[in-house]
């Protein structure tokens, strides 16, 4: 017997029974979980019991609702998968960069283990650089909009590295067309050891 009024029960179940739908848009999935939880005081733990996930299922599919507006639109509307989500959550802290690897997974097609690299690479870059250099950002800014790729840049004394991203031959053609005054007919193959594999991202260094 239980202590809750019969209507709340019976609301409880039915959004337990709609949760368990295979149909169901993540986001929805993700507003059940978190009416649930805060209107029916059920916890992520239970949640999961009841539908046999972990409460850490039930914990990152309500993280979805705290994506902007724009990316919650393409989840629904299936131009990014929930796979997707993953790294632009990883860039909570970082609205800049997450709207910039949005950007990039809509536009370049990105994989969702491209898009993880990618946002790996950011929060590992983001911690080494305790402090980043404002006139530095917004080269790699400026180089990113000129190049239609991700640019980070090293600088260390008078000296230092740039670091451009790609993640196929023809990608890497374009942009080493830009650096040749627009020779679109010179075409250089990634080194062997770039090209080890084809879903790795790919790197140089100039």
């Amino acid at each position: 017997i239980r202590d809750e009024p019969a209507e709340k029960v019976k609301l409880e179940l039915a959004l337990v029974e709609n949760i368990q739908r295979e149909d169901l848009n993540p986001l929805d999935r993700a507003g059940a979980f978190k009416k649930l939880n805060e209107d029916f005081s059920v916890t992520h733990k239970e949640i999961g019991d009841k539908i046999g996930k972990s409460r850490e299922y039930v914990a990152n599919s309500i993280r979805l609702l705290s994506l902007p507006i724009e990316v919650q639109h393409a989840l629904r509307e299936g131009s990014i998968s929930e796979g997707h989500t993953r790294p632009l959550l990883m860039l909570a802290r970082n609205l800049e960069e997450q709207k910039v690897l949005f950007g990039d997974i809509i536009s370049r097609n990105l994989t969702v283990r491209d898009a993880e690299k990618i946002s790996r690479g950011i929060v590992a870059h983001r911690s080494s650089r305790m402090y980043i250099d404002p006139e530095i950002k917004t080269l790699e800014d400026k180089l990113r909009e000129a190049l239609g790729s991700r640019v980070s840049i090293e600088k260390k004394g008078s000296g230092g590295k740039i670091f451009i991203e790609f993640f196929s031959n023809e990608e890497f053609n374009g942009i080493l067309a830009k650096f040749t005054s627009g020779d679109t007919n010179r075409r250089v193959e990634p080194s062997s050891e770039a090209k080890a594999s084809p879903d790795e991202l790919e790197e140089f260094t100039i």
